[in-house]
């Protein structure tokens, strides 16, 4: 499957052609070639998700695999690294041990996109209407199904993330109830894709909003609200349950504007000297 040839894969680098006679190539930009073990943990990631590699088969052995990649050991080490970091692959030792091809959980996706989301969110290259966009895109659908599709164990869940008594709680176990609530929502729509676009979304969202200073009346009109969808949807009445759900995250838009700006408020320098 490939060659060792310094374990690196792609063609040989330099020019052999006699000074005079070389002629550029347009559109031939130059291809930065990747190392050995990224192609082998690519390879064998397309074969996991293609379902040649099934959940829970074993793979061959480092040596067996290195026989059929053409690299080295330590090569196949480090792919097999790279893709139990992805949750691809679980590794055991002992007689019976050896490397496994897993399914990556929802847990696990939802945690890499959070990463990822918040970064291009710090870089500036996703803007808040971006967010706000996108969750009212996904969270008024999943009120809407939730409504159609929660059973016993959803609506019980729902109603654990709504305290009887918000403004006796801290502000941070304010904002765990929060954030339950929406996660038990959209659990309860019975779409885990939706659970996990859903969640980093609102995760980047909400760490925004708690660094922020929100006073008592914002909690309490966040109780109502979930208490308002939480009836609709108890009630399985979809309609009223996407339109609560859309108010709601009508509300929220100044609140997180506010946030946002708040979150990215310059910090003051110290001056070196008098002005």
């Amino acid at each position: 499957m490939g060659a060792r040839a310094g374990d690196r894969v792609g063609p040989p680098a330099g020019d052999d052609t006699p000074s005079g006679h070389a002629q550029p190539i347009p559109g031939v930009p130059l291809r930065r070639v990747r190392k050995a073990y990224e192609q082998v943990a690519e390879q064998l990631r397309e074969l996991i998700f293609s379902g040649t590699l099934s959940p829970t088969q074993r793979l061959p052995s480092e040596a067996a695999l290195a026989g059929q990649f053409g690299v080295s050991r330590a090569t196949i080490r480090e792919a097999l690294r790279v893709l139990s970091a992805q949750d691809l692959i679980r590794t055991t030792k002992g007689a019976a041990g050896g490397s496994f091809v897993t399914v990556p959980s929802i847990a696990h996706v939802s945690d890499s996109l959070v990463a990822n989301i918040n970064l291009l969110s710090q870089a500036r290259d996703v803007s808040l209407d971006d967010f706000l966009e996108v969750r009212e895109f996904l969270e008024v659908p999943a009120a809407r199904l939730a409504a159609l599709r929660s059973g016993p164990e959803d609506l019980e869940a729902l109603r654990r993330a709504v305290p009887a008594k918000p403004l006796a709680l801290s502000t941070d176990e304010q904002f765990v109830h929060n954030r339950d609530f929406h996660s038990a929502l959209v659990m309860a729509s019975g779409n885990q894709l939706l659970a996990i676009a859903t969640q980093p979304v609102f995760v980047v969202l909400q760490t925004h909003l708690q660094r922020s200073t929100l006073g008592r009346k914002f909690h309490q009109t966040i109780n109502q609200d979930h208490r308002r969808i939480l009836a609709a949807v108890e009630s399985g009445d979809a309609d009223a349950a996407a339109a609560e759900m859309h108010r709601h995250l009508e509300f929220l838009g100044p609140m997180y504007d506010k946030a946002w700006r708040y979150g990215r408020r310059p910090t003051r320098t110290a001056r070196s000297g008098p002005s």
